[in-house]
């Protein structure tokens, strides 16, 4: 035992040794001098870029600002000199409307999922057109010019049409409920047009008459006689 108690420390010393001399080294992590921690490149820099290209880049952003605001105001001109106006989409609601439509939304959900109404999920867990067909009575045969979302009555890359609804949203008639009548122009024109990319919005132009139209897609309160169609530039 004693034997044992004497030699036991120096053994296990030198294993300890051995097996430390076995493993490499850690490398040491260099220090990063405060200056350079303050003064380096930051997340979303440019590396390398120099005062005059920041400079030529702030003054690229300036003049494209510029050239959109002197587009914005040749086309304000323009539509001022053939009388078109530009009409918002709020402007088709006559005044109370929206309290009237507030509390039509708020019948429908308490008829749908209050008291012993339909479930949620189930078949007859549908949304439809919910409005009415109150219109600004004067905005009829006025030239107007509004923005908005084509849905086509047909479908097709080289499909012609004279006939779609314009609304405010992407996806409306299609993907999500139809807007109330009130928002939902349908429009037509006499020389047939391919709409192609129906998440682009769009500026219609033309006449709008306070006529109602009713469709499979959805119900519309106004129609514009279209004159002219254009990308819309965000």
């Amino acid at each position: 035992m004693r034997m044992r108690s004497i030699l036991f420390p120096p053994f296990a010393a030198l294993l300890a040794l051995v097996v430390a001399c076995g493993q490499p080294a850690e490398p040491e992590t260099p220090a990063v001098p405060a200056a350079a921690a303050e003064t380096g490149p930051k997340v979303g820099d440019k590396i390398g870029e120099s005062d005059a290209e920041k400079a030529a880049r702030k003054a690229e952003k300036d003049a494209a600002a510029l050239a959109k605001a002197a587009e914005a105001a040749r086309i304000k001109a323009d539509l001022e000199a053939r009388g078109v106006r530009d009409v918002s989409w709020e402007e088709l609601m006559p005044e109370g409307e929206e309290e009237r439509l507030a509390q039509m939304y708020q019948a429908q959900m308490s008829m749908l999922y209050g008291g012993a109404g339909i479930a949620e999920g189930s078949a007859a867990d549908t949304s439809v057109q919910i409005g009415t067909f109150n219109t600004v009575a004067e905005l009829n045969g006025v030239s107007v010019r509004i923005p908005g979302y084509t849905v086509p009555f047909e479908y097709g890359s080289k499909a012609e049409i004279t006939e779609f609804l314009l609304v405010p949203y992407f996806g409306a008639c299609i993907h999500s409920p139809p807007p109330p009548p009130n928002q939902t122009i349908f429009v037509k024109t006499d020389t047939p047009i391919k709409l192609k990319d129906l998440a682009q919005a769009v500026w219609i132009e033309g006449t709008m008459l306070t006529s109602t139209k009713r469709s499979d897609l959805a119900d519309a309160a106004y129609t514009i006689e279209m004159t002219s169609i254009a990308k819309y530039e965000y």
